[in-house]
């Protein structure tokens, strides 16, 4: 068991900024075309937090040209770059799935101060 727990360690980032569900977050994620690499940008409000430790995944949503897209990220990806948090937010769940039925000012979440 504590060669699995030492492997986890490992592949673990250091450091996370803090995320909350709620929170509109612009998470830079590496991508490979070919023998190229380039950094390309998702922002969007983080709807749900699953799992823990190295498996633990963010699933963030926005809209694009009045259509719902939503990613999910593995937090500790080495695909992941960065995570910035633009805004808190204020909610009183774990999951904003309810988000989903939501269009326009109604799938706004309040911001915490």
């Amino acid at each position: 068991m504590n060669l699995i727990e030492k492997l986890d360690q490992e592949n673990m980032k250091p450091e996370l900024p803090s995320m909350n569900v709620g929170d509109t977050v612009r998470v830079h994620v590496k991508i490979k075309e070919g023998s190229r690499e380039r950094i390309q940008v998702f922002e969007g409000t983080i709807i749900a937090k699953k799992h823990g430790g190295v498996e633990q995944t963010i699933t963030v949503r926005r809209l694009s040209y009045g259509v719902g897209v939503e990613k999910v990220f593995p937090v500790h990806s080495p695909n992941i770059v960065n995570v910035e948090t633009i805004r808190r937010g204020k909610v009183r769940r774990a999951k904003l799935y309810y988000l989903r039925d939501r269009v326009g000012k109604a799938a706004k979440v309040k911001e915490r101060l």
